[in-house]
């Protein structure tokens, strides 16, 4: 397996942590590799910004099938502009991308001005990068007057074009939040849209790499990605179809259940993901176990606006309650299964639901967002009498979503927004303070959006489950696509944009819905 022993992981640390501060090289060796092609064909990109730095991604990169530059490391050299044209430099520097972070390079040039737009580009050799846009975050005791952000997950290749972010790109930007299967680990589907060069599948870390830079490939995403700074987080999928912390998830594509070859699926998986992903050099860990860690978890205050939370509902989580061996997530009856009432069991894990409850203490935002991967309301999918509910979901821990809950009650929490992805469907609807009693008050809002191409499984079904749960007051199971979210300190405005033909890489886009939602007012309004 191409993933490094343990020992070789502290190095891992020890390189993304040298790389990331854009150290100055000799000027001639940033100058010194002639190349034969572009090495930036997986372009650029931004994320994890703060109120005087961010962070700039790119990955050097041979044509074809993705191929390796090969085992040296390379001079590449970074700038940061106030104007397009790169006459007014802001910083400068340079880095080494290094074979063993697969040539990738992050790099977190500071001293930045807050609340303040930049150009941005890599260059080896003789060979300029794409020229990226991104900004800072306002200073955290500004009151800024306007916050657009747009959410999308779930982009399997076979699926669909990614038609979805050719438009994104004319939304006027701030954010966009990624939240979760920005890959699939599956080989080829069936009846597949577009097809992978090969029928491999991902195991190793060189398959977590070409399958990472096989959608990086795609030039609507790279448009996206080069337009303004990402925030992500990720889902099963970047790693195994509904695994559950250090559990082994659906053994069926490959086979895979012995707990040491998942731990070493994991580790290539999450050390792809790092190098892939504009994140920061000290949000990879050890854990003592021998994995490897990702502090996927962000806040990020824009200034008194808004406090938006980035989590993480993989890595720490207890694994499914009453789950099959062979189909670990699935829908099960809480009459039935007893791990539903264990008040210990936990999606985000302890030490990350504790990170949470310290960040909605000290919330100040006018608007407090959470961006995570799922649905976070119940929703029973049996008509009628009795319930079924989806065990890999909040549905499936309970307790945990009750602490959340009780939470953003005991720290009166400034109109929460709950924003999720996974289900391939857009569901809209809002917090209740007990979901086991339908009159319990709303304390907030939740949008949770359908798939930028993957293909829902119960699209028919849905108008059903909206009547069966009325908390939700708006559901759609068809169409492809993203929300946008534009925060005043008035109001807050969600627009569900979706495509109209995922299979055509020129489609058109319409507005599916819009809802508005009054500050200090958690009641959703159709518009």
């Amino acid at each position: 397996m191409s993933i490094a022993p343990r020992a070789d992981r502290r190095d891992l640390l020890r390189l993304a942590a040298a790389t990331a501060l854009g150290a100055c090289l000799p000027a001639a060796r940033a100058g010194a590799r002639r190349w034969r092609f572009d090495p930036f064909g997986l372009g650029v990109a931004s994320g994890s910004p703060r109120h005087d730095s961010v962070v700039l991604w790119t990955r050097l990169l041979a044509p074809g099938w993705f191929d390796s530059i090969g085992e040296d490391p390379v001079p590449v050299r970074w700038e940061v502009a106030h104007d397009e044209h790169f006459t007014r430099i802001a910083q400068a520097g340079e880095a080494l991308a290094m074979p063993a972070l697969a040539h990738s390079v992050h790099v977190e040039p500071a001293g930045l001005e807050p609340d303040r737009w930049y150009f941005y580009r890599f260059r080896s050799g003789e060979v300029d990068s794409p020229v990226g846009r991104t900004r800072t975050l306002p200073n955290p005791g500004d009151s800024p007057a306007l916050l657009r952000l747009a959410y999308a997950s779930c982009q399997r290749w076979e699926h669909g074009y990614y038609g979805a972010y050719r438009h994104m790109l004319e939304e006027q930007l701030d954010f966009v939040m990624f939240l979760g299967d920005y890959i699939y680990e599956y080989p080829n589907a069936t009846a597949a849209i577009r097809n992978f060069p090969t029928l491999g599948l991902v195991h190793t870390l060189d398959d977590y790499r070409r399958r990472h830079a096989l959608h990086r490939s795609d030039a609507a995403l790279q448009a996206m990605h080069a337009a303004c700074p990402w925030l992500v987080t990720w889902d099963d999928h970047e790693v195994q179809n509904d695994y559950a912390g250090l559990v082994a998830g659906d053994s069926r594509p490959l086979g895979l259940n012995a707990s040491a070859s998942f731990l070493d699926r994991r580790n290539a998986a999450y050390q792809a993901w790092y190098e892939h992903m504009p994140v920061r050099a000290s949000a990879l860990a050890r854990a003592a176990s021998g994995a490897l860690e990702v502090q996927v978890p962000q806040h990020l205050r824009f200034g008194r606006l808004a406090d938006l939370l980035v989590l993480d509902t993989r890595q720490w989580r207890d694994r499914q309650a009453c789950r099959p061996p062979s189909d670990p997530g699935g829908l099960v009856d809480p009459a039935t299964c007893e791990a539903l009432r264990d008040p210990a069991r936990t999606l985000l894990g302890a030490a990350q639901e504790r990170w949470l409850d310290a960040r909605l203490s000290g919330s100040v935002g006018r608007w407090t967002v959470m961006g995570q991967q799922t649905l976070f309301g119940k929703r029973d999918n049996l008509p009628g009498p009795g319930e079924r509910l989806w065990n890999d979901g909040w549905d499936g821990y309970p307790a945990a979503r009750r602490r959340v809950i009780e939470s953003l009650q005991r720290h009166q929490v400034g109109n929460p927004v709950v924003l999720g992805g996974d289900v391939h469907e857009n569901w809209v609807g809002h917090i209740k303070a007990d979901y086991e009693r339908p009159e319990s008050a709303a304390i907030g809002v939740e949008f949770c959006g359908t798939s930028i191409t993957s293909r829902a499984g119960g699209a028919a079904r849905v108008p059903q489950r909206l009547a069966e749960n009325p908390h939700f007051v708006f559901a759609d199971g068809l169409r492809r696509g993203y929300g946008v979210c534009e925060f005043t300190p008035a109001a807050l405005s969600t627009t569900l944009r979706v495509v109209q033909d995922v299979g055509d890489p020129a489609t058109g886009i319409e507005t599916l819905a819009r809802f508005e939602v009054a500050a200090g007012r958690p009641q959703i309004k159709a518009v």
